[in-house]
């Protein structure tokens, strides 16, 4: 056989698969991300919580997201292709100044951040948000405002997901020129009822309000 038909063949299933892959990205206009930080904190707990939301909220919703996370950098210019970033963990966080930089001017812009506290991140990551937006204060939202009120409705605020202290479940907000850039779950453990059954053994009607609420966030984010 001609040397050249013969490598022509060789690649053509490796150039039907890229083909189909572009295909198949094209067909999710939406990709979400978990955010890498430095410092020390477990930026990568809860590892089966965001596919098992997207999972979800596809299903409710009828949304066309990305079935795969990605993995952003607080840094990176990448972070602008994601919508929706979701920050967890238990330990400390620091932000360098190019983070501050680039997290900001990417929630200025229409980014939507949501951290979840999945305890022991509380104390550290409420230093490093005066960092980001030192002119503006956490605010606990009112069970009115409409991450509580999309297609799934919670009258009480934020479920209450695992138990640690003994204290409420609360919802935090960070605004910019009024609009709400930052949501922060905190003593709620929002993504460990994101997480497979197995992992924490949650009853099934604690993670389905845990992955309604993901959803409502996801709604808010995509539609304010």
């Amino acid at each position: 056989m001609n040397r050249k038909y013969f490598f022509g063949w060789l690649m053509l299933p490796l150039l039907l698969l890229l083909n189909y892959s572009n295909i198949w990205a094209q067909n999710y206009p939406y990709k979400i991300a978990k955010l890498k930080y430095r410092g020390g904190g477990d930026w990568y707990a809860n590892p089966t919580a965001l596919p098992n939301l997207i999972k979800f909220t596809n299903k409710e919703l009828l949304t066309n997201i990305d079935p795969q996370e990605a993995v952003v950098d607080v840094a990176s210019p990448e972070l602008f292709r994601y919508p929706f970033v979701y920050m967890t963990g238990h330990g400390n966080v620091v932000f360098s100044r190019e983070d501050v930089q680039n997290l900001r001017k990417y929630l200025e812009g229409g980014g939507f951040l949501h951290i979840d506290d999945n305890y022991g991140l509380d104390p550290f990551i409420r230093r490093e948000l005066k960092k980001l937006f030192p002119e503006s204060e956490l605010v606990e939202l009112p069970f009115s405002h409409p991450v509580y009120r999309q297609k799934f409705s919670f009258a009480g605020g934020l479920p209450k997901i695992h138990e640690h202290d003994g204290k409420p479940a609360q919802g935090f907000g960070l605004f910019w020129k009024g609009r709400l850039v930052v949501f922060y779950s905190y003593e709620c453990d929002l993504g460990n009822g994101w997480e497979d059954r197995e992992v924490h053994n949650d009853p099934e009607e604690v993670r389905q309000k845990a992955l309604q609420m993901g959803a409502n966030l996801l709604q808010y984010a995509f539609t304010q």
